[in-house]
């Protein structure tokens, strides 16, 4: 039987694929995006963010000493994550958004979506599930969050880190995040666990896509 991170890569790879093959995604990496698609995408992300280490914070009240090694994890990982949120309103202010029209930004029913449903999974289908936020966000960022930077930074004509510091510089922080998590994951041995982490990856998948899909 596979270790539980190569299980869960197999079974969602359709899941991933969906969102990394979406037209809009695609046509975002390659061409580029307009000022004001870029600002829709950084209001959503703004929330998303914001409610991150909320949900870790939950999940890990939630996890009993069986899971201490997961919940300490979780701790190392919100402590790291603590004011990025203040990355996304650089970035916004960078494109022309003041930081009180970010914060007054009402989130789309995705970004709603997503959010309720990883309090939810944290709460009642296993905390555990918080591992499947962090496997999505960091693949999203990871994978495609260097090309994307790049394209973004092209077609609106930025100067370096300027407007894109929170996409780009975790394009590299999370290859770091993806091999610590890879070991945290490989430790959920117990089958309630590891079908609300594959859950939870489908489910943020799902969700993310439609956030882009919807600029």
């Amino acid at each position: 039987m596979p270790a539980f991170f190569a299980d869960l890569v197999m079974r969602t790879d359709e899941d991933r694929r969906a969102f990394e093959t979406h037209p809009v995604l695609m046509d975002a990496v390659a061409n580029g995006v307009s000022v004001e698609r870029y600002r829709a995408l950084l209001l959503e992300l703004y929330h998303v963010v914001w409610h991150f280490n909320p949900v870790c914070a939950a999940a890990a009240s939630r996890l009993d000493d069986r899971w201490q090694a997961i919940r300490h994890f979780l701790y190392e990982h919100m402590h790291e994550e603590l004011g990025h949120e203040d990355w996304v309103l650089n970035d916004l202010e960078a494109v022309g958004v003041t930081r009180g029209d970010a914060r007054a930004h009402a989130p789309s029913a995705h970004t709603l979506t997503l959010a309720g449903y990883n309090y939810w999974a944290a709460d009642r289908r296993h905390p555990c599930s918080a591992l499947g936020m962090l496997y999505v966000l960091e693949v999203i960022a990871s994978v495609y969050g260097g090309p994307f930077a790049d394209a973004v930074r092209e077609s609106l004509l930025l100067d370096g880190e300027r407007g894109v510091s929170f996409i780009g510089s975790h394009a590299t922080l999370d290859q770091q995040h993806m091999a610590e998590l890879r070991q945290v994951l490989n430790r959920v041995d117990d089958r309630e666990a590891q079908a609300a982490v594959v859950e939870s990856v489908r489910v943020n998948f799902h969700h993310f896509t439609r956030i882009v899909e919807a600029l």
